[in-house]
């Protein structure tokens, strides 16, 4: 009998593109982010992908002070592989969004692989109030705002992060970011196996048909053939859907609440963990088994939990 293959899950916890009025899930306390995130960690997930909010009002921020307050207490609590941001959100600068993969060093650090649009404006419309006055405007601000990522503004990262054994998951929001990983691979900047993560549903990049994650597919197994690991993930209420189709595609998933509040169609999920288990109920029935944080780290050569500034 062949043996089933393994599916890392990552689970983003908080992310830069929610706000606090959108779900009283969505964790923002240093408490509230480690918890969810070890909830998730028990659930099934591999990878915990983190950023930061100002526990005040839950702004998104890269200030590693922010981050120091919960990544030692998720560390010594989950052998779970730690993913931290250099995307912070669209309105930060690129030297603010690098400063917590500079300081703390992880095993794993994002990195949008692209300059684009980065719409989130028509959530706007979706909200009958805000709990804060930055929320309203900063969404309105993205009408207006690319959220930047130059080739020298990822040379930078690459560039700071090289010495201490950080690898990337590369968000890939469109097809042409496939292309500027492959430039980059073929510069001997990034190596194999690249985490490729591709991202639909936000507005400015691609789509959510099924047209759209196949092409996603062919065109990096064309560029990389068998020299990376794909993983996908779905912006709202695609993603499960996006989620399943890419698990039997052969895939890897990524779920949780930066990605998408909902757990089933007018139902908020409850934590982050609920959308591990959700994800894993679909794994299972397509005869699919987790992968372990040991598994995952294998599957990515990373240099492991010991290794890292915190």
């Amino acid at each position: 009998m062949a043996t089933p293959r393994k599916v890392i899950i990552t689970c983003a916890i908080t992310g830069g593109i929610h706000t606090p009025s959108m779900s009283p899930h969505l964790p923002v306390t240093p408490d509230e982010i480690t918890e969810q995130a070890l909830e998730a960690a028990k659930a099934g997930a591999a990878i915990l992908h983190l950023h930061a909010r100002d526990p005040q009002d839950g702004r998104p921020t890269q200030d590693p002070a922010a981050f120091a307050a919960f990544l030692p207490r998720i560390k010594q609590a989950s052998d779970a592989v730690i993913n931290l941001t250099t995307g912070g959100s669209p309105v930060m600068t690129v030297e603010e969004r690098l400063q917590p993969a500079k300081t703390f060093q992880p095993e794993v650090a994002s990195l949008n692989m692209g300059s684009m649009n980065f719409g989130l404006f028509p959530m706007l419309g979706r909200y009958a109030e805000f709990q804060h006055d930055w929320e309203p405007a900063y969404l309105e601000k993205t009408r207006d705002t690319v959220f930047r990522n130059t080739f020298k503004d990822i040379e930078h990262i690459l560039e700071t992060c090289s010495g201490n054994g950080t690898r990337f998951e590369f968000e890939c929001y469109d097809i042409g970011h496939l292309y500027t990983l492959a430039h980059f691979l073929d510069r001997g900047l990034v190596k194999a196996p690249l985490f490729v993560q591709s991202v639909f549903g936000i507005l400015g990049g691609i789509g959510t048909h099924a047209e759209d994650v196949a092409h996603m597919r062919r065109t990096a197994d064309r560029l990389f053939g068998g020299d990376y690991v794909w993983s996908v993930l779905g912006a709202g209420r695609h993603q499960l859907p996006i989620t399943t189709m890419a698990a039997a595609m052969g895939g890897n998933v990524r779920v949780g609440l930066e990605d998408s509040l909902w757990n089933g169609p007018g139902q908020l999920a409850g934590s982050n963990a609920a959308q591990v288990r959700r994800i894993r109920q679909v794994l299972d029935g397509l005869g699919l088994e987790v992968a372990s944080p040991t598994e995952a780290r294998e599957l990515l050569s990373l240099k492991g939990g010991d290794r890292v500034n915190f």
